[in-house]
């Protein structure tokens, strides 16, 4: 099965914020009696189901690529949350997300696909692709793929880093 290509707004209120799934706002709506209902007591079976598909949503995760990063961080040294969020953040479409090269992660995926992104001087186009920290990305060097990359970037809002 691929990734999900359902009702976004539906996941978000379900689940909670994910802003790397779309960059529109879910309508405020008055008190919702179908979340007051459910508000009891979580057990820990649903909690753990939540985070993992917070995190599936999220990364635009099939269920079996999670669970070949879950093994691949498993094997790692290391707690194995945090090396699983390593290597989820190590893919290409998110840290083109992470750098405001597009708004959302579903975007940064297109740009891949559609070989707008260079990373090392060479066109990738697998969104998956697990970058190291030495690599550059980049745009190619057209004039569309260029035009699109720039506007991302003019229309993304400025990031203040000095106080991280």
């Amino acid at each position: 099965m691929s990734r999900y290509r359902g009702p976004r707004f539906k996941k978000i209120r379900r689940l909670g914020a994910l802003p790397g799934l779309t960059s529109k706002r879910p309508p405020r709506a008055g008190s919702n009696l179908r979340n007051q209902s459910r508000s009891g007591k979580k057990s820990q079976y649903r909690i753990r189901l939540e985070e993992k598909q917070k995190l599936r949503f999220h990364y635009g995760l099939s269920e079996r690529q999670l669970l070949k990063y879950v093994c691949i961080a498993r094997k790692a040294k290391g707690s194995t949350g945090q090396v699983l969020l390593q290597l989820l953040e190590m893919r290409l479409d998110n840290i083109l997300f992470r750098l405001g090269m597009a708004s959302t992660i579903p975007q940064a995926r297109q740009l891949v696909n559609h070989r707008h992104v260079l990373v090392n001087g060479r066109i990738v186009d697998i969104p998956s692709y697990r970058c190291k920290p030495q690599d550059i990305i980049t745009a190619r060097d057209d004039q569309k793929s260029r035009a699109l990359i720039q506007n991302y970037l003019d229309s993304s809002p400025v990031r203040n880093y000095q106080n991280i």
